[in-house]
């Protein structure tokens, strides 16, 4: 069980370091705003979780629910150090690998933020502020000014 545990792990660990760099990768192409690469590596970043979270099923399966750090302390020394070293690095690769996808996420909110805020400043510009500028047939509606608009007075 210890060798099936600990390979799993190492599995794991491997998973995130990758996990990890495609997360940066990502960061870069949204801040250039590419979106094909975006879309792509997101697919690649989708199967890769999904076979980190079946490699952590096999784990809780072998162990039977039991945690790994509990588990360790029933092992010979030496192949508990070397599970807690596993355990430790996948823990590290977790939490880099969490802070990545926040700052994408992030940063990806902010930038359809600033979309959102350009489209509405936009689309501000360019709608007439009178509803009634249109008539029935599309074409701009001229308002008749009841006054002279140069002279104003009696003659």
């Amino acid at each position: 069980m210890f060798r099936i545990v600990s390979q799993s792990l190492r599995r794991q660990s491997k998973a995130l370091a990758l996990l990890s760099e495609l997360l940066q990768e990502e960061y870069f192409s949204i801040m250039e705003r590419q979106a094909d690469a975006v879309v792509s590596l997101e697919f690649s970043l989708q199967e890769l979780i999904r076979q980190l979270a079946a490699e952590k099923r096999c784990v809780i399966q072998a162990l039977g629910g039991q945690r790994v750090l509990k588990y360790a302390e029933t092992l010979p020394e030496d192949q508990a150090a070397e599970l807690r070293d596993i355990f430790a690095e996948v823990d590290r690769g977790e939490q880099l690998a969490a802070r990545q996808a926040s700052r994408n996420a992030q940063l990806s909110l902010a930038l359809l933020d600033q979309s959102t805020r350009n489209l509405r400043h936009l689309t501000k510009q360019v709608t007439p502020p009178d509803a009634a500028v249109y008539g029935a047939r599309g074409t701009m509606r001229y308002k008749a000014h009841p006054d002279a608009a140069i002279l104003s007075g009696r003659l």
